[in-house]
């Protein structure tokens, strides 16, 4: 009797115990100044439908803001940038999943390197933020990105761990950037033929080159260096004209400063493309040279001194970008559409 007696006092000490030791393992870990630290793997978005804006910002305070605008996305003042730019990034917030852990050492350390050297992406959906990521740097096979994140429902993580798009073999970071340059939307035509009113193509140096298209309304008619060409198969200006359906740059500049800018805008531009649209919008392209020191082989078979692959083009707003020529060309060759009589073409090496 006495010995049941001691068993039961044993029992209700060892469940005190065992309660008492799990209580404090949960205070433990709840406890905000608690040692004991956490890894959060929730980064992904259930529905990126939702999304309506998102921020990026680096270490250094540069953001970039993204605004859902109906069924468009823009910068925060409503400026137009690239939406394929978004969807990349809506799928990465979708498809985002968990690749592994790290060890306490290699924890530790990229905790401290990500405080100093990271990207910050604030979520948002329904006009409230949802979500941060925090991203830091590639894992040494480039397979995986170090991450943390900070949640509405869950909370911020303490610890880093390693994350992965699924079905990509590739890292995260190169997605999101805070250059308005790379933001930027590309486009500089894209009009029906029915849209056009004058396009006018003039060579600065060999003005036989030069060539226009004009709208009359009930007809078109093509010039070259403004005398009219006759007989000019419809079919072929029609051709010509489909062209500015989809015209976009190359790149932004990243290699001249201002100064080397305002240099460039005093030469003469080897030509000028000016379109008229029926609405009234005039716009006016002075088209520059590229020189990189290697010599090239024009459309004509003549060496020149210039890059034959990219040239300069000034945006009407002052912007200047780097465009292809054979994304410009079908625009720039009159000849290939028009019978234009080239006999007094130069034909001696374009040193422009």
């Amino acid at each position: 009797m006495q010995s049941n007696k001691k068993k039961n006092i044993l029992l209700i000490v060892a469940l005190v115990l065992v309660g008492g030791l799990g209580y404090f393992a949960y205070k433990l870990v709840s406890n905000s100044g608690s040692s004991v630290k956490s890894e959060l793997i929730n980064f992904a978005v259930a529905d990126v439908s939702k999304v309506d804006k998102f921020i990026i910002s680096d270490e250094s305070e540069n953001s970039f803001e993204v605004i859902k605008n109906g069924n468009m996305w823009t910068d925060k003042n409503g400026n137009c940038i690239s939406q394929s730019n978004v969807e990349y990034i809506l799928d990465a917030f979708k498809n985002i999943e968990f690749k592994g852990y790290m060890n306490e050492k290699e924890s530790d350390f990229q905790t401290k390197r990500m405080s100093a050297k990271h990207l910050k992406v604030e979520i948002f959906e329904g006009g409230s933020w949802t979500k941060t990521w925090y991203i830091g740097n590639a894992t040494a096979d480039h397979y995986g990105q170090i991450m943390l994140v900070d949640s509405k429902e869950y909370g911020k993580s303490d610890l880093p761990v390693i994350m992965q798009v699924k079905g990509v073999k590739g890292i995260i970071e190169p997605r999101f950037y805070v250059d308005p340059k790379k933001w930027a939307c590309t486009e500089i035509f894209s009009l029906e033929n029915t849209e056009i009113k004058k396009v006018d193509v003039k060579y600065i140096q060999e003005p036989m080159r030069s060539f226009s298209v004009e709208n009359f309304g009930n007809s078109f008619k093509v010039f070259q260096n403004n005398k009219m060409l006759p007989n000019v198969d419809t079919s072929r200006i029609f051709l010509y004209l489909n062209n500015y359906k989809k015209i976009h740059y190359n790149v932004a500049n990243y290699i001249f400063d201002n100064k080397q800018i305002d240099s460039l805008k005093r030469t003469k531009p080897f030509c000028v493309l000016t379109v008229t649209e029926n609405k009234g919008k005039v716009t006016r392209l002075p088209l520059y040279r590229f020189h990189n020191g290697v010599p090239s082989v024009n459309e004509f078979g003549q060496t020149v001194a210039h890059n034959g692959e990219v040239f300069w083009c000034m945006l009407p707003a002052g912007e200047l970008v780097k465009c292809q020529y054979y994304v410009f060309n079908p625009l720039l060759l009159g000849h290939i559409y028009f019978p234009l009589d080239m006999s007094k073409v130069n034909t001696a090496p374009d040193q422009n």
